[in-house]
């Protein structure tokens, strides 16, 4: 069987239902495909379900320019759609007076983001606000928040399929095309079939870049060139600790940052449960595992900051994998959203490495692809 389809988005996490939502409000006739038996089961529902505020990013990058727009436009539709969520804000906190000087360089790349509510707190006022904390000080952001992620990709999805959206489920994709009028999707599962399009937007996560590369590779005398333009794919699994006790804190507690990620820290959720993580273990395959050999770390790592943190206190709980384009000892890539100029085809969009803050990101990251869409038609 093969169908038509206006615009074809390839992945229901959080990305690709907002790019759903907003292209289907534009007037675009949409089918969502989706591998695994629900949305969002891989990256967007194993997180630490925080809304950045955008401190960390390079200025004029993608993440910093999504992130900050992102969380505006997260808070605003989280009003409007009693999604669950809280602004609880976070403590960035220095555990040596070598960190302390990390703190003004994230204060001033925080600022030249416009994230301009950042406040220095001294050791006595970061433990004022948190008392079972150990800081040499801190940076308090009140911008950052929590959410139900799953409450926010089921209102995505019912906006999409309230504008006339389908959403196709168990239904992997085995490979695409490039055809005369667009492209040509063939899926597997329990029924295959292939279904064609003026658009495609690659949402796939941590498939996004192997699905490119067999289209690419088809192309002709565009191909080395389109080819190179891709990002190579790595995977960065990170573990999770549940604390089996009531945490004595209030707000979000995160180390300053290290190589790969944001450091082992404390996030709490609607219930006031705390879970510590993600660490960053570099794999070549997905294991969702946790193994308990891990704790050893996570304790070493949380006492420096809760120094009374007990033994026995930490409950293996779930692992992320962030679909990173940037490896081990690398500076850490910036989101990678190519149209026509990076790959030559018009009405393709590839989203490749859209990690963390890409939840925060999420209505941002469908505005700015909505755009690139509709300038790739006249370029």
């Amino acid at each position: 069987m093969s169908e038509y389809c206006e615009t074809i988005v390839i992945g229901a996490g959080v990305v690709g239902l907002a790019v759903a939502r907003k292209l289907s409000q534009q007037g675009h006739e949409v089918i969502i495909i989706e591998g695994e038996d629900q949305i969002g089961s891989q990256t967007s529902s194993r997180n630490s379900e925080v809304i950045h505020a955008g401190i960390y990013y390079p200025k004029n990058s993608l993440k910093a320019q999504l992130c900050v727009q992102g969380r505006d436009l997260l808070y605003a539709y989280c009003e409007s759609h009693n999604i669950a969520h809280s602004r609880i804000g976070k403590l960035i906190v220095a555990t040596s007076m070598n960190q302390m000087t990390h703190l003004h360089g994230i204060k001033v790349r925080a600022e030249a983001n416009g994230v301009m509510d950042l406040a220095f707190l001294s050791k006595v006022e970061a433990e004022q606000m948190e008392p079972s904390l150990h800081s040499r000080g801190a940076l308090f952001s009140p911008s950052t928040g929590i959410i139900n992620s799953h409450s926010l990709m089921l209102a995505l999805q019912g906006d999409a399929e309230n504008n006339g959206a389908m959403l196709s489920l168990n239904t992997p994709v085995m490979s695409m095309e490039r055809c005369d009028d667009g492209f040509s999707v063939a899926t597997g599962g329990t029924s295959p079939f292939t279904l064609r399009s003026r658009n495609l937007i690659n949402a796939a996560g941590h498939g996004s870049i192997s699905l490119a590369k067999t289209m690419i590779s088809q192309q002709s005398h565009e191909t080395d060139r389109s080819l190179a333009a891709l990002p190579r794919a790595y995977i960065a699994k990170g573990s999770y600790f549940q604390l089996a006790a009531r945490a004595p804190f209030r707000h979000l507690i995160y180390p300053v940052p290290e190589p790969g990620g944001l450091g082992v820290h404390l996030t709490l959720d609607l219930a006031g449960q705390a879970k510590f993580g993600p660490d960053v273990e570099w794999v070549a395959q997905m294991d969702s595992q946790v193994g308990e050999e891990r704790s050893e770390k996570f304790y070493s790592a949380i006492r420096k900051y809760w120094p009374d943190l007990q033994d026995g206190s930490l409950l293996p709980d779930y692992a992320g994998f962030r679909p990173k384009i940037s490896g081990p000892g690398e500076e850490a890539a910036d989101f990678a959203i190519h149209g026509k100029q990076h790959h030559g085809m018009q009405g393709y969009i590839g989203l490749y490495g859209i990690e963390s803050p890409g939840l925060t990101s999420c209505l941002a990251i469908a505005d700015y692809v909505a755009a690139m869409l509709e300038r790739d038609q006249d370029f």
